[in-house]
């Protein structure tokens, strides 16, 4: 964790895919972080069932979004990265339907809700930019529905691994074809709806075929197209650009 820089500078990249933002909103969204907190890895920072009185922000660290069958059986329904908010609307609901836990050690800021409608009401660019962050993520989750239904085992697996990158890529914590996620196999096998054992043998199929290698906490792509070819994956589908999104940076707020 690296507290002395500016632990907002990610939701700030985040949104400027989105639209571009002024020196009063990035101002505002700073404020959002200065109330922050470190949590080890492999914690619960929300649980289903809670009052949600507020969001959680993402400022360093990786946490996942899942949901408990009764007996005991887990889905990883979503990753959250830095710069996320862990659903900037979820404060509307009177009690949370899933879990957020710390993939990794993670530094986030707990919103509250007052606060944050403040900051939305006064910053029309920060509004809209969540909105179409808001409508990224409901892409992205019909892409996991579509993995878990229709993609096979392969598919799947390299269909995430792209996803990560492109989200990593654009608030600038993946380079090079390669990005830290301490992510296990259970893990993987919990967000993809397989066995560790398959996910071992999908892993390993990849790295066979020269598409991905990994080091330690970390995923490299070896070979860009071939993978994204594999998995069926459109950079579109997550409607992140590089430099902002084409439809709302062009609009006047």
């Amino acid at each position: 964790m690296h507290r002395d820089l500016n632990v907002t500078q990610y939701v700030i990249r985040k949104l400027e895919n989105y639209a571009p933002l002024e020196s009063s909103d990035k101002e505002a969204l700073e404020g959002l972080g200065r109330d922050c907190k470190f949590h080890p890895a492999h914690v619960d920072l929300m649980l289903e069932g809670d009052d949600p009185r507020g969001v959680i922000l993402m400022l360093e660290g990786f946490a996942y979004r899942y949901k408990n069958l009764d007996d005991g059986r887990r889905q990883i329904i979503g990753y959250f990265v830095p710069g996320d908010f862990c659903d900037p609307h979820v404060f509307v609901l009177r009690k949370i339907d899933y879990s957020v836990a710390a993939l990794s050690n993670v530094l986030v800021a707990r919103v509250p809700r007052g606060k944050l409608v403040k900051v939305l009401d006064e910053h029309p660019r920060i509004a809209r930019a969540l909105w179409w962050s808001a409508l990224m993520d409901e892409a992205n989750l019909r892409e996991w529905v579509v993995s878990i239904g229709r993609r096979t085992a392969l598919e799947r697996t390299a269909h995430l691994i792209c996803e990560l990158y492109h989200r990593l890529q654009a608030v600038g914590l993946a380079r090079d074809n390669s990005y830290e996620f301490p992510i296990t196999q259970q893990e993987l096998a919990d967000s993809l709806g397989l066995s560790a054992v398959h996910v071992n043998r999908t892993l390993q199929l990849l790295r066979n075929q020269k598409l991905i290698a990994q080091r330690s906490r970390s995923f490299v792509i070896l070979d860009p197209v071939r993978l994204s070819e594999l998995a069926l994956f459109q950079k579109n589908s997550l409607h992140i650009s590089d430099e902002g999104h084409p439809s709302i940076s062009s609009m006047r707020i």
